[in-house]
């Protein structure tokens, strides 16, 4: 297989990523055969995936603007992924341009695409490093160098806390790194969830084993199980809700959307 400028050397790119796999979900161009052909095997049993991805997305570009309406300068993102059009930066410094955005993954791919969408722009940095280790990412000189914790901070946990397991004790990271942001930061949190998918968990559960199969195991969590990560956090009205339903742009009757939209669960919680 040849191996594309964009590919960093020591990656192995017979391998499926799921970083890649959500780029080839939102139309994206960063993707290999071997990732195409994973989320195609998933949207057999999840045909809705791509429009469940493009509502994330949708979510997450409304949280950026929420955040900066209410004086939020600094965004945090952890398991950013691949840059997309109307990623955290574009949103945020369109609305303030003297925004700062750092970008946290642990995928190689994701990191040296993100450095070369950034090149040139000194408020925004990506940080190799991983949500399961919020010490290293708190001292990441990439981050610290970048933003000031002692000022609040707008954390974004987008559909990331799904890949990290309960032997890995996703709370407990969520819980250290709430208690390194100065009070009236925010975090903005998606997550997958069998409740909401408009089809039987028996049928959705096919979804879950082709990540079970890629090693990238995912993590289909309740409602109550979510809210969980919110502790410590006052709920942003109207609290831990469907994508659509977060203060969407226009009032849109819920028939009127797919229903895939619906899928999972979104919030945004404000440290008192």
């Amino acid at each position: 297989m040849e191996r594309p400028a964009w590919a960093p050397q020591g990656i192995d790119i017979s391998v499926p990523s799921v970083s890649r796999m959500y780029d080839f979900y939102l139309g994206g161009s960063h993707n290999f055969e071997v990732d195409r052909e994973a989320a195609r095997k998933a949207m057999e049993f999840l045909p809705g995936l791509p429009k469940i991805m493009q509502a994330n997305r949708a979510f997450m570009r409304r949280a950026v603007r929420y955040a900066v309406d209410n004086g939020i300068d600094q965004f945090l993102d952890i398991g950013s992924g691949i840059p997309t059009f109307g990623n955290v930066h574009e949103v945020a410094q369109a609305a303030n341009p003297g925004a700062k955005v750092a970008y946290v993954d642990h995928d190689p791919v994701a990191v040296a695409h993100s450095q070369a969408v950034l090149e040139g722009n000194d408020r925004a940095v990506i940080a190799a490093a991983d949500l399961r280790r919020p010490k290293e990412i708190l001292a990441n000189p990439e981050i610290t160098g970048l933003l000031d914790l002692d000022r609040p901070v707008a954390l974004l946990l987008v559909a990331v806390l799904h890949f990290v397991e309960d032997a890995d004790d996703p709370r407990a990271a969520v819980a250290e790194l709430r208690e390194s942001l100065a009070p009236g930061s925010l975090i903005v949190l998606t997550h997958a969830s069998y409740e909401g998918i408009p089809l039987p968990k028996e049928e959705a559960a096919g979804t879950v084993g082709v990540y079970q199969n890629i090693r990238n195991p995912l993590i289909m969590r309740s409602r109550e199980e979510i809210g969980q990560f919110f502790e410590g956090y006052e709920m942003v009205e109207p609290g831990l809700v469907s994508m659509p339903e977060w203060r969407p742009d226009t009032p849109q009757a819920p028939e009127q959307e797919d229903p895939y939209a619906f899928s999972g669960f979104a919030g945004v919680g404000r440290k008192a």
